[in-house]
């Protein structure tokens, strides 16, 4: 039987394909830090659970396309908080911010057609966009310089007839990178002057650190009418299995197109739908509790990285990620090799290879991204563990090319 070019071509999630290995190692009694995937272990607000606990009908009913009101209305009241101000017909939710790229996507772009996305980017852009038969064009950023934007010219030389939109995430994922409002200037006039839309991943937007200033394309209003704002409550809240997400567009011809998706896939579960209005009632006080959480423990992996020979990466400032180039030829075996042969006391850790974060071929092959999402105590032996198991794989390959050499 043959299948679907489309689905043939499209890459196994580099956060995920590893984990065989993971639960090989876990069989043989070895305990297995996880950096490799963002699921945080912050507790949810008590509040979404209450709500489901405390639902009360005989039937459980299909919800309206676009969501339900009042959790519009509870994402319209947050994004008011962010000086954005959206009315109840630009906001539809979605089953997760997967969803919501992927909607967006096949709104935006016909087969064929290709969108620009600073690289290394959220594997499932390129996932959900060839699903969609749309390329995904990098712009490349290096890890020397901390993944920030190259230049406008450089940008522009990347933009043909049949690029539809820009796409990126801010805080970055996989990189922790927060754009400078010079750099959200720069992407806003591209795309004003190219008539392309700016599809803007932004669920991390509470995750900022060090005192930087944080600006939402949706805070400039000369690009109002084509910014796409993506969201969820997944990392914000600490609720990945929810699967709510969000789309904010004040483009209502968009809006209108979208909503026809929504309408063909029904409604987004409602249960979680009512939980999620209790997330977005969640004080301010919960983000500074968790906004400092993470950057402490930021600081505990960052600085053991720090103290290993040939390891470059700049200290990130939002999200809860790193994205570090390793002395070795390729991340991925050392990834396997951690889980297959390294392990101190009979605990390991599983970074992420970062290979699958970009679309450039060959690029970031010897890196890896480490999601700093365990308790303090709990990533500081992580930490550890990786510093340990990467110097010993970096000896053992130099004395493989020297028996090599030798022979």
């Amino acid at each position: 039987m043959k299948y679907s070019k489309r689905l043939s071509s499209m890459q196994e999630s580099p956060i995920r394909k590893l984990v065989p290995y993971a639960i090989d190692a876990k069989s043989r009694g070895t305990k297995v830090y996880h950096l490799n995937i963002g699921q945080p272990d912050i507790k949810t607000p008590k509040g979404f659970f209450d709500a489901v606990k405390n639902f009360d009908s005989e039937v459980l009913e299909y919800a309206v396309s676009p969501g339900i009101p009042e959790l519009i209305h509870a994402i319209r009241d947050y994004y008011t908080t962010y000086d954005m101000h959206f009315n109840d017909s630009q906001i539809l939710i979605t089953n997760g911010g997967s969803e919501a790229l992927l909607f967006t996507i096949m709104a935006v772009c016909d087969p064929g057609d290709n969108i620009l996305a600073p690289e290394p980017f959220y594997t499932n852009y390129n996932g959900f966009s060839q699903c969609a038969n749309v390329t995904v064009k990098p712009i490349t950023t290096k890890a020397e310089e901390g993944f920030h934007l190259p230049s406008k010219e450089e940008i522009l030389s990347r933009i043909d007839p049949n690029t539809k939109a820009i796409l990126l995430s801010n805080p970055g994922n996989p990189t922790g990178t927060v754009y400078t409002r010079a750099e959200i200037d720069m992407i806003a006039q591209i795309a004003k002057e190219n008539d392309l839309w700016i599809i803007a991943d932004e669920v991390y937007r509470e995750f900022v650190y060090d005192g930087l200033e944080y600006t939402s394309f949706g805070n400039i209003e000369e690009i109002e009418d084509r910014v796409v704002i993506i969201d969820s409550v997944s990392k914000r809240y600490s609720a990945c299995g929810a699967r709510i997400g969000s789309i904010a567009c004040k483009n209502t011809g968009l809006i209108s197109q979208i909503l026809k998706l929504c309408q063909g896939r029904l409604c987004v579960a409602t249960l979680e739908q009512i939980g999620a209005v209790e997330l977005y009632k969640t004080p301010t006080s919960y983000f500074k509790e968790v906004n400092n959480e993470y950057r402490k423990r930021r600081d505990v992996l960052y600085d053991e990285l720090m103290k290993v020979d040939g390891v470059i990466c700049k200290k990130p400032t939002g999200a809860f990620y790193i994205v570090a180039k390793l002395p070795v030829e390729n991340a991925e075996e050392f990834v396997v090799w951690m889980l297959n042969e390294f392990s101190d006391e009979n605990e390991t850790v599983m970074p992420c290879p970062a290979e699958g974060f970009y679309a450039t071929e060959g690029l970031g092959r010897d890196e890896v991204r480490l999601a700093y999402i365990l308790n303090e105590k709990d990533l500081h032996r992580a930490a550890i563990l990786l510093k340990e198991g990467l110097e010993k794989y970096v000896t053992l390959k130099k004395s493989e090319v020297l028996a090599g050499s030798e022979a």
